[in-house]
C-alpha cells in the first residue's frame, strides 16, 4: 500500500511540476541546480576499444534534485542543429526531453513513467570507477544488451543516458560487448546555462508529436504532390495552376526547386498510393522531364505527340520521344512502380478469411544518382499512371534530402539515353513493341568529354497479360556498347505471392493462386521495379552505340506483348 501510495503521489507531484514548467518563460527559468556547486562528470565513448580522439564528450551535472545530460559542444554552443538536451528530475523518476531544432527553436516533452518501468538484473560483480565502488547491472532492450556499472556512494542520480538512474549514478554503459561509455573525470563546479538557453521558451508535445518533429528535422523535405488524382478524363485542364495534367489525365506535372544538393548526400523519393476507383494492376513511373534541347517531352504534353523525335527501327511501326537525339533528351526515369489490384478503394469490398488488406501503398527508392539534375535547380517532375478509370488513384509524393558528412567525392553526370515507357498512352504514344525486330532499340550519342566511372542504370519491365504474352515468359535482355555485350541477364521477379495484401481485387483462380502471386518479367502489382546497374568504366570522348535486344513474343489475336525500357548514363 505504501508503495501504490508514494508513486500515486509522485505522479501528483509530477503533475503539478508540468503546470508550473508551461508557465515558465525559458528553459533556464524552469530548473535552477543548488546554488552550491554541482557535481560534472564527463565521458568518452569507444567502439571494439578504439576510441575517436575528435569525439564530442558526454557531460552531465547532477545535484541532489536534478542531472542533465549534455555534452561540450552544446555547452559552448557550438552544436549542429538538432540536438537534444535531456533533464532528470532524480527525487521523482521523471525527465524532461528538450530538442533544439534551430536558433531560437525549442520543444519539449516530460515523462514520468519510463524510468520506473526499466527492468534490471542486479548482479554480484563489482568495479572500481574514478574511486567509487560500483555494482553492475544488465538488461535488454530490443535484443540489445546492456550492462551497467552504477555508484550509490555519490548521494546522486544520473549517468550518460536515461538508462540505469534509478538506480544511481551509471559511470559506465556497455551495449552488445562493443560499444561502451565511460566515465573520465569528475569535478565540483558551480553550474553556468549557456547564453543560447536563456531566452529560449520550449514548446510542449506529446511524446510521439515530439520524436516525430525531432525526425522530420533531420532531413529536408520537398513536397511535389499532395492528395493528387490520376485518372482517365476527357477534361478540359485549367494548367496555369501549380499542378499540371495532361493525356486524358493520366500525368501530372509540377514545376519543382530542389535547393543545393551535397555531392554525397543521400536523395529519397517517396509515393503514396490507392485506388479511387481502378480495380487494375498499373504501370506507373516518376520521371524527370530535360528540357536542355530544342525539343522537349513537355513540349509534347502541351502541344502533341507529333512534336516528338521518331525512332523508326524498320517493322513499319514509329515509336515517338524514346531515344536521345541531337535535339531532344528523353525522360529520365526516376521511379517504375506497379499499382497493386485495387488497394484502399476496395479493401472493405471484398472478404477473404484470414486477409485483411491494406488501405494503401508506400513505395520508397533511393535516387541519389540523378543529383546532377536536381543540384540548385528547378525542373519539371511527372507522374504517370496508365488507366481509363475516372475514378483512377490518389497519390501523395515528396523528394527527401539527407545530409551526409562532406566528403571530396566528385559531381556526378546524368546522360538519360533512352526510355520506352508510353507514359503519353492517352495521348497517342505507342507502346515499346520495337524488340520484334531484330534491331530492337539503338542509340547513337557523343561524349564531349570522357566520362569517368560510368554506370548505365537499365531499368526494364516485360509485359502482355496472357498466358504466353511477355509479362509471364523469361525472356533474356542483352545490350551491347559498341558492339560489346555489356548484359545479359532474364529480369524476373518470383516474390509476387509476398504482396498479396495489397491486392484486395486480384482474381483468385481454381488452382489456388490470385494473379498478384504469379510471377512476372521484372515486377509485381505493389512493387518498385530496381534498376540493374552496369558498370563501363571510363567512356572516353566520341560516338557511342548502345543497343537493346529482347526476343519479344508474337502478338495472338488483339493481344500483343511489349517491354517498357529505359537508361541513363551516371559517370563523373
Amino acid at each position: 500500500m505504501t508503495i501504490i501510495l508514494n508513486l500515486m503521489n509522485n505522479h501528483i507531484r509530477f503533475l503539478l511540476l508540468f503546470a508550473v514548467i508551461c508557465l515558465s518563460s525559458s528553459v533556464t527559468a524552469q530548473f535552477k541546480f543548488s546554488d552550491k556547486e554541482v557535481t560534472k562528470v564527463v565521458y568518452s565513448t569507444s567502439y571494439n576499444d578504439r576510441t575517436d580522439p575528435n569525439q564530442n564528450p558526454i557531460w552531465v551535472f547532477a545535484d541532489s534534485g536534478n542531472a542533465l545530460i549534455t555534452n561540450r559542444d552544446q555547452m559552448n554552443n557550438t552544436a549542429a542543429f538538432p540536438f537534444e538536451m535531456t533533464l532528470i528530475h532524480s527525487n521523482i523518476s521523471s525527465y524532461a526531453q528538450y530538442a533544439f531544432l534551430k536558433e531560437g527553436s525549442c520543444i519539449a516533452m516530460l515523462d514520468s513513467q519510463s524510468i520506473n518501468k526499466q527492468n534490471w538484473e542486479l548482479l554480484s560483480d563489482t568495479k572500481d570507477i574514478l574511486g567509487y565502488r560500483c555494482k553492475k547491472a544488465r538488461t535488454s532492450i530490443n535484443s540489445n544488451t546492456i550492462e551497467i556499472y552504477y555508484t550509490d556512494e555519490m548521494k546522486i542520480k544520473g549517468g550518460p543516458t536515461l538508462l540505469g538512474t534509478g538506480l544511481g549514478f551509471v559511470l559506465e554503459m556497455v551495449r552488445n560487448g562493443n560499444y561502451r561509455i565511460s566515465a573520465i573525470g569528475t569535478s565540483k563546479e558551480r553550474f553556468e546555462w549557456p547564453a543560447f538557453l536563456k531566452n529560449v521558451t520550449p514548446e510542449y508535445l506529446e511524446k510521439i508529436d515530439y520524436n516525430d518533429r525531432i525526425w522530420q528535422s533531420r532531413f529536408i523535405t520537398i513536397p511535389v504532390f499532395n492528395h493528387q488524382q490520376i485518372c482517365f478524363t476527357d477534361g478540359p485542364f485549367d494548367n496555369s495552376n501549380e499542378v499540371m495534367r495532361f493525356a486524358n489525365g493520366t500525368i501530372v506535372v509540377k514545376k519543382v526547386r530542389f535547393p543545393k544538393i551535397g555531392q554525397h548526400d543521400q536523395i529519397f523519393l517517396d509515393m503514396t498510393q490507392r485506388s479511387n476507383g481502378d480495380a487494375y494492376d498499373r504501370t506507373g513511373s516518376v520521371f524527370l522531364i530535360p528540357v536542355d534541347k530544342r525539343v522537349s517531352f513537355l513540349d509534347a504534353l502541351q502541344k502533341g505527340i507529333g512534336e516528338l523525335p521518331i525512332f523508326d527501327n524498320g517493322n513499319g511501326k514509329k515509336y515517338q520521344g524514346v531515344v536521345l537525339t541531337p535535339q531532344y533528351t528523353p525522360l529520365l526515369e526516376l521511379m517504375r512502380f506497379f499499382t497493386p489490384f485495387g488497394i484502399g478503394h476496395f479493401r472493405d469490398r471484398v472478404t477473404l478469411k484470414g486477409k485483411t488488406w491494406l488501405d494503401s501503398i508506400t513505395y520508397r527508392q533511393e535516387v541519389s544518382d540523378y543529383a546532377g539534375e536536381l543540384n540548385d535547380k528547378e525542373v519539371y517532375i511527372g507522374a504517370f499512371i496508365g488507366n481509363y478509370d475516372k475514378g483512377g488513384h490518389i497519390i501523395s509524393m515528396n523528394f527527401t534530402i539527407h545530409k551526409e558528412e562532406d566528403m571530396d567525392m566528385p559531381t556526378r553526370k546524368v546522360l538519360p539515353l533512352f526510355n520506352t515507357l508510353n507514359v503519353m498512352e492517352m495521348a497517342g504514344q505507342d507502346y515499346g513493341t520495337m524488340f520484334d525486330s531484330e534491331k530492337g532499340l539503338k542509340v547513337e550519342f557523343e561524349l564531349k568529354e570522357t566520362m569517368k566511372n560510368c554506370k548505365l542504370n537499365f531499368i526494364t519491365t516485360g509485359h502482355g497479360g496472357w498466358g504466353r504474352g511477355d509479362e509471364f515468359v523469361r525472356k533474356k535482355n542483352t545490350i551491347t556498347l559498341n558492339d560489346k555485350i555489356i548484359f545479359e541477364l532474364i529480369p524476373w521477379r518470383e516474390d509476387c505471392g509476398t504482396y498479396r495484401l495489397y491486392n484486395p481485387v486480384s482474381g483468385n483462380f481454381s488452382n489456388g493462386l490470385s494473379s498478384s502471386d504469379y510471377s512476372r518479367s521484372n515486377w509485381c502489382p505493389g512493387t518498385v521495379t530496381n534498376p540493374y546497374i552496369i558498370d563501363l568504366g571510363d567512356l572516353p570522348v566520341g560516338k557511342h552505340v548502345l543497343t537493346v535486344k529482347i526476343p519479344q513474343g508474337k502478338p495472338e489475336g488483339s493481344s500483343f506483348s511489349s517491354w517498357n525500357v529505359s537508361g541513363a548514363l551516371i559517370g563523373e
